[in-house]
């Protein structure tokens, strides 16, 4: 005969079953910590030794052990800024179209498309942007933007193809399928009923969308954004590929940079004496930390929108 089990053993197994799990769900914040703690430690020499002068300074020098990250900060910012400016009106445009005007055969591989583009590797991206990207800003859009706008700072210099520009660029197209995925659910999320109730008053197909999806998905959208710009703001290899790789500060958008990101993958396997070790290490942390405020911002504004309220 089969024995049943008893009530022991299942009590027993809900217990077991419930701790491994919360000893999971712990594990993930756990992880966090020590990496937090783990690069903070290594970053204790040069924040002894430089303090506050290590984001202030824009000398760069592992030679005569001289190291100050604000080049690298400002290439991050910029770069970031520039892409996130490209991406969201285009990513909510996608958004808008699959979510308010596209019949469904159209929505559905169109959709998967854009999703798509968030599963090509990096340095594949890096790729296209050498040999396909880099070129046409080169000899086509750079030189237009020289000879109508060279008057001003952000568009002073040569056109070398590569440079923040073509970061700026390559992190746009790699941010767009999280912006118009991240929208879209937002999008979704609205009631019918408020679409119907626009059009019921007399609203137009776009006062409509105005009005009762865009005003309301604000802090959606505004979440989407945020998401973009820290996953932006950590991209590694297609930034160091296309960026020109010169820790210096220009207004240019021509002129090469460098992030913190590409810093770290150009010197870190290089790097010899224990303070450019730590150095790089506090890169990391200044990277881990920037990175994870965005991140718990956008988290914020998408679940209070998704929700109708903050997260507890």
């Amino acid at each position: 005969m089969i024995r049943s089990k008893s009530h022991k053993d299942i009590h027993f197994a809900d217990r077991f079953f419930a701790g491994t799990l919360q000893a999971i769900a712990w594990g993930v914040p756990l992880l966090l910590v020590f990496i937090a703690i783990f690069l903070t430690w290594k970053s204790l020499p040069t924040i002894r030794l430089f303090g506050f002068s290590f984001l202030t300074s824009q000398t760069w020098d592992p030679v005569q052990d001289q190291f100050g990250a604000l080049p690298v900060v400002y290439g991050t910012l910029v770069s970031s800024f520039l892409a996130v400016l490209l991406a969201a009106p285009i990513s909510i445009g996608v958004a808008l179209f699959l979510t308010e005007l596209a019949p469904s055969w159209l929505a559905r591989p169109v959709g998967f498309l854009v999703e798509m583009l968030a599963a090509i590797p990096s340095v594949v991206y890096g790729l296209w942007g050498i040999f396909v990207l880099a070129p046409l800003l080169r000899t086509t859009v750079q030189p237009a933007l020289a000879k109508s706008l060279g008057h001003f700072p952000l568009f002073e210099g040569p056109p070398l193809g590569v440079g923040m520009m073509a970061a700026g660029v390559i992190l746009a197209i790699m941010i767009i399928p999280t912006i118009a995925t991240l929208s879209r659910e937002v999008f979704l999320a609205i009631p019918a009923i408020q679409r119907e109730n626009a059009l019921a008053l007399g609203a137009t197909r776009w006062e409509m969308m105005q009005i009762a999806v865009l005003k309301t998905a604000r802090s959606g959208i505004l979440g989407a954004i945020i998401l973009g710009l820290g996953r932006a703001l950590g991209e590694t290899m297609a930034v160091t590929m296309l960026i020109g790789n010169r820790a210096e500060i220009s207004a240019s958008l021509l002129a090469p940079g460098q992030t913190m990101s590409s810093l770290l993958a150009n010197e870190y396997a290089e790097a010899s004496g224990e303070l450019h070790l730590s150095a790089l290490l506090e890169v990391g942390l200044l990277l881990f930390l920037v990175t994870f405020i965005i991140n718990a911002l956008a988290r914020l504004f998408v679940w209070r929108s998704t929700l109708g309220k903050s997260p507890r």
